[in-house]
């Protein structure tokens, strides 16, 4: 059967939300006016910052809610719509698994090296 423009949308909106809340929850100093999903099928981030959040998630969030996603396109979008300065941020789900986050692998290297080096 194949799935509604509605239904797509609305798990979209569901991955966007979740990753609101999220970021809102490691971050209880910040309201939910400085994290708030995008609407569906609007240009840009799916995710807006305020200037108080981005100083605290330098991160431009593209999210991805399909059974089967082209990476490179998807990945091409979130980079096109990253702002400089801030971490082009990729979050991927499909029914029955759990997101990922897919970063530039020299970033992430990097980040999980400082990360070890502080203990």
């Amino acid at each position: 059967m194949p799935s509604s423009t509605a239904g797509n949308k609305a798990k979209g909106r569901r991955l966007q939300q979740a990753v609101r809340d999220l970021m809102l929850s490691l971050s209880s100093w910040l309201t939910p006016d400085d994290i708030v999903s995008r609407p569906m099928g609007s240009q840009g981030e799916d995710i807006m910052l305020s200037p108080a959040a981005r100083k605290h998630w330098p991160l431009s969030i593209e999210c991805k809610n399909q059974e089967r996603v082209n990476l490179w396109v998807a990945w091409s979008q979130c980079k096109a719509n990253a702002p400089a300065e801030t971490v082009a941020t990729l979050i991927l789900k499909k029914n029955g698994a759990k997101p990922l986050a897919v970063v530039d692998m020299e970033l992430f290297l990097r980040m999980v090296h400082e990360l070890s080096s502080r203990h």
